[in-house]
């Protein structure tokens, strides 16, 4: 089974990202700003090379895997990730991130919010969910915009740049994504 994928929306292209992406996602993923909120933080193109290497070979709803996919402007340049945890048949954990150049212009939105319809309407997923750090605002409100209901706070439970955080995990239901 291929790993690819390819969503469009007016303004951007999701797909699988490929190890071509290299340079561009190290330049954001390597911001400080940026991996504040991520577990993973990139030392080296290295090291993105080889994650984008493992990324190929994911295939999509084996339990317990990540892939990867871009979000690009129409013209090809890669702005931003996300991330889908395919945790069992029926259930999804996403993740996002956005190069902070191109925040602020709804990117983020459009890309998740085709991501979700994808996932609900062609996967025929059950439950999305996200992790976040409650000091994320803007993710936060992101989710809250999409749809998304928190269902639990942890105190201090995920280790992020050695340092235990707190996380929120917010969920959306595909029947309510289809009262939305």
């Amino acid at each position: 089974m291929s790993n690819s994928i390819s969503l469009e929306t007016n303004r951007l292209t999701i797909r699988t990202l490929l190890p071509a992406d290299s340079e561009a996602l190290f330049r954001y993923r390597a911001m400080p700003e940026v991996y504040q909120f991520q577990s993973w933080h990139p030392k080296t193109i290295d090291e993105v090379k080889a994650f984008l290497l493992e990324n190929e070979r994911v295939v999509p709803h084996t339990p317990d895997t990540w892939l990867q996919l871009a979000i690009c402007l129409k013209n090809g340049m890669l702005i931003g990730d996300i991330g889908v945890h395919f945790i069992d048949a029926d259930q999804i954990e996403i993740g996002y991130t956005l190069s902070p150049d191109q925040q602020g212009n709804g990117y983020a939105t459009e890309a998740v919010k085709e991501f979700i319809r994808f996932a609900f309407s062609d996967w025929n997923k059950h439950r999305i969910t996200a992790s976040v750090d409650p000091k994320n605002w803007k993710s936060i409100r992101l989710l809250e915009r999409l749809g998304f209901r928190k269902e639990a706070h942890f105190l201090l439970s995920i280790r992020i740049n050695d340092n235990w955080v707190d996380d929120c995990v917010y969920a959306l239901l595909k029947e309510e994504w289809l009262r939305v």
